[in-house]
């Protein structure tokens, strides 16, 4: 059954992305329309999250910004089907870094490294980062229940320079790296919600306490790997301009979770100035409720 579903939707997929980004955008228009205003997916939850998250701002103001937040989301699916047949010239001209001296700093000091970001701007697009660096680029991800939906993925995305590891595998890979001295960046996507039931730490997020993942600065620690931060920002529709910030150069100087503390304040600093551009369908705040005692507000 699975193959069979993977040849019924592959064509469709081929096609996409051998589309000109002009007409590309033209066929986001049309499934912005569906899902926005025909099936309304999850608009209610995004509505919610987003009344959680700015309660300083009117009705309208945050009508406009699920709006804004479709038409993004659209965008961005098709964006990285598009990746499937992207040239890493047009990725070069359509994804920029800025200070990259800095990861150029530590693959002279020979230290793998771990990124972390959000879902937040066009998170597919990061690991095209690999085309820039010298570090040998991994990105972290959950794998798809299709196996060979979660083949294609990890053929779109290990395209531009990088690789995907199974987020069960990330320990033992990164220390088969050490180990063989392999020069190494390890990108996490870090804004999901793990199981209320065993999470180590809780904090704010929007004046909401959240659980949190913990598990890269715990990597960072024991590997002593220098964590950086992957700030987003939408110059246009289909552009976007990226700038590495330094979060924590040796982590096994800060007490526990206060890089994790660090990382959330700047991935919420970078959701505030363009709010539309976070990925609003993920339920970051159903936990809220569920909150231990020790991590509760006095």
């Amino acid at each position: 059954m699975q193959l069979l579903v993977y040849w019924l939707v592959y064509p469709f997929i081929w096609i996409l992305s051998m589309l000109p980004f002009p007409f590309l955008y033209t066929v986001s228009d049309g499934v912005f329309f569906l899902i926005y205003h025909v099936v309304g997916y999850r608009k209610k939850m995004v509505l919610d999250n987003l009344k959680l998250c700015f309660p300083e701002k009117t009705e309208q103001e945050l009508l406009k910004i699920r709006k804004n937040f479709y038409h993004h989301m659209c965008d961005l699916f098709l964006e990285m089907i598009k990746t499937l047949n992207m040239s890493q010239e047009e990725m070069r001209k359509r994804t920029v870094f800025h200070n990259l001296e800095l990861l150029e700093k530590y693959a002279k000091e020979n230290r793998s490294v771990i990124l972390l970001c959000g879902h937040y701007g066009n998170y597919e697009w990061v690991l095209s980062l690999g085309l820039h660096i010298a570090h040998n680029g991994y990105g972290i991800y959950s794998p798809l229940s299709n196996k060979y939906f979660d083949r294609l993925v990890k053929k779109i995305r290990n395209k531009h320079g990088g690789e995907l590891i199974s987020r069960y595998n990330t320990a033992k890979r990164i220390v088969k790296h050490q180990r063989s001295n392999h020069l190494s960046l390890y990108g996490f996507v870090n804004d999901q919600s793990p199981m209320a039931n065993h999470a180590r730490y809780w904090r704010d997020f929007f004046g909401v306490t959240v659980p949190v993942f913990t598990a890269a600065e715990t990597l960072a620690k024991k590997f002593d790997m220098p964590v950086v931060f992957f700030c987003a920002r939408k110059v246009k529709r289909g552009y976007y301009e990226t700038t590495i910030v330094d979060v924590a150069e040796n982590p096994k100087d800060y007490p526990d979770f206060q890089i994790t503390d660090v990382y959330t304040e700047m991935l919420e600093k970078e959701i505030r100035e363009q709010p539309e551009y976070y990925l609003w369908t993920h339920n970051r705040f159903k936990h809220r409720d569920k909150v231990p005692d020790e991590f509760k507000k006095q």
